[in-house]
C-alpha cells in the first residue's frame, strides 16, 4: 500500500527522541533531574499514563524537561540525527519533516542560537549520509508566548539557514491567558518566509472551543498557510472546510496525540472527524505529534484509523500521498541539504 514509503510531516524534535537517549544525554550534560531512576525518567518525559494529560497546558510541562535536556548543541545534533534514523528504520518513513523551538533550547540566551540551529542541520547531514532513502528536513517554530521580535528573529535564522536544510516556518505553544491568538500580526513575518521560499504550516484548531474555528478562519484568510498542523475543528464547521479546500490547504493530523490530550474526547469523534473531512474534501495526511512522547508510531496511527473505520486502505494511501507531496522537502532541498553540496 506504501511502495515509496511513508510520510511524516509532524513531529516535534522535544517528543521524537528515545527515552534512553534523553537519560543519556541528560547525565552527560549534567542536568539535575527530579528523578534517580531511569524507568521514572521514561514517565516523566512520555505520556505513559493518559491520565496525567488533560490538556495542552500539561503537555507543555512533559516538554520542559525535553527542551532542556536538548538545550546544548551536541544534544540538538544527536536529537535530530537519532529521530530520522528512528523513523526509518522502526516505520519505513523516507519524507520526514522535524519541528522545534531553538530559542527553547538556548537556555534563555545562555547558548548561542545560531551554534543551536547549526547543530541541528548537522544531525541532519549526518542523518543523509546513513539514510540516503530519507527525504528529511527542520522547521523552525516561533511560539505564541513570545513577542514580535523573538518571533522575527526566529523567522530570519529560519531563512538565513534555509540552504542548510530548513524548509518550513511554524508557530505553536500556549496562547496566553488563554484567549484567542492574533495570528493576523504575525502575517508581515509569514510574508518574509514565503517570500524567502521557505514553507508554512501554523498550529491552529487543536483546541480551544471558544475560539478555535474562529482563529483557523483568520489564518487561512490572512496567513495562507501550505499546511495547517492539527485544524480538526474545522470538521465542525462545513464553511471552514470548504475554506480549506478551496485554499488547497492540507491538515497534519495526529489522532492518538489528539485523544491523549482530549482534542478529540473518543475514537468515535476521530472517526467523525476524518469522515467529514473526506465527504468535504479536504486534504490531510496523518502524522503522531511525536512518536517517543506519544508511545505511538505512524503505523500504528494507521491501524488505529483503519480498525475504527475512519479511512480505508484508499483513503490512507491517498492521506499519504498528500504526506510525501505537500512535503516542505523538495528534491532540490534535500540536495542542498548535504554535506556533498558545493
Amino acid at each position: 500500500m506504501f511502495e515509496d514509503g511513508l510520510a511524516e510531516l509532524h513531529t516535534h524534535l522535544g517528543a521524537s527522541v528515545a527515552s534512553d537517549i534523553l537519560w543519556s544525554l541528560a547525565h552527560e550534560q549534567g542536568i539535575a533531574l527530579p528523578v534517580k531512576d531511569y524507568w521514572e525518567f521514561d514517565r516523566l518525559v512520555t505520556i505513559a499514563d493518559p491520565r496525567r494529560v488533560d490538556s495542552l497546558d500539561a503537555l507543555d510541562q512533559i516538554y520542559h524537561w525535553t527542551e532542556l535536556i536538548q538545550s546544548s548543541p551536541l544534544a540538538v545534533e544527536r536529537s535530530v540525527h537519532a529521530a530520522i534514523g528512528g523513523a526509518y528504520r522502526s516505520q519505513g518513513i523516507t519524507t520526514l519533516e522535524l519541528r522545534f523551538n531553538p530559542m527553547k533550547r538556548n537556555r534563555g540566551g545562555e547558548r548561542d542560537l545560531d551554534h543551536i540551529i547549526m547543530a541541528a542541520t548537522r544531525g541532519l547531514d549526518l542523518a543523509s549520509l546513513e539514510y540516503p532513502q530519507v527525504r528529511a528536513g527542520l522547521i523552525l517554530m516561533m511560539d505564541r508566548t513570545f513577542d514580535e521580535r523573538q518571533n522575527a528573529i526566529i523567522v530570519e535564522k529560519a531563512i538565513r539557514y534555509a540552504p542548510r536544510g530548513i524548509v518550513g516556518i511554524d508557530i505553536a505553544g500556549p496562547r496566553p491567558g488563554g484567549k484567542r491568538y492574533p495570528y493576523r500580526e504575525l502575517q508581515p513575518l509569514i510574508e518574509e518566509a514565503r517570500g524567502a521560499g521557505l514553507g508554512i504550516t501554523i498550529h491552529v484548531g487543536e483546541e480551544g472551543e471558544e475560539h478555535g474555528a474562529a482563529e483557523i478562519g483568520e489564518v487561512v484568510e490572512t496567513l495562507r498557510p501550505d499546511r495547517i498542523g492539527h485544524g480538526i475543528l474545522a470538521a465542525r464547521d462545513p464553511e471552514l472546510m470548504r475554506a480549506l479546500h478551496d485554499a488547497e490547504i492540507v491538515l497534519e493530523i495526529c489522532p492518538t496525540s489528539n485523544l491523549l490530550t482530549r482534542a478529540l474526547r473518543d475514537e468515535d469523534a476521530v472517526r467523525d472527524t476524518f469522515r467529514a473531512f473526506v465527504d468535504h474534501g479536504v486534504a490531510f495526511t496523518i502524522a503522531t505529534d511525536g512518536p517517543e512522547m506519544m508511545r505511538t508510531h505512524l503505523r500504528d496511527e494507521l491501524e488505529l484509523l483503519q480498525r475504527i473505520g475512519a479511512l480505508d486502505e484508499d483513503e490512507l494511501a491517498e492521506a499519504n500521498r498528500h504526506g510525501h507531496e505537500a512535503s516542505f522537502v523538495h528534491a532540490e532541498a534535500a540536495r542542498s541539504a548535504s554535506p556533498s553540496r558545493t
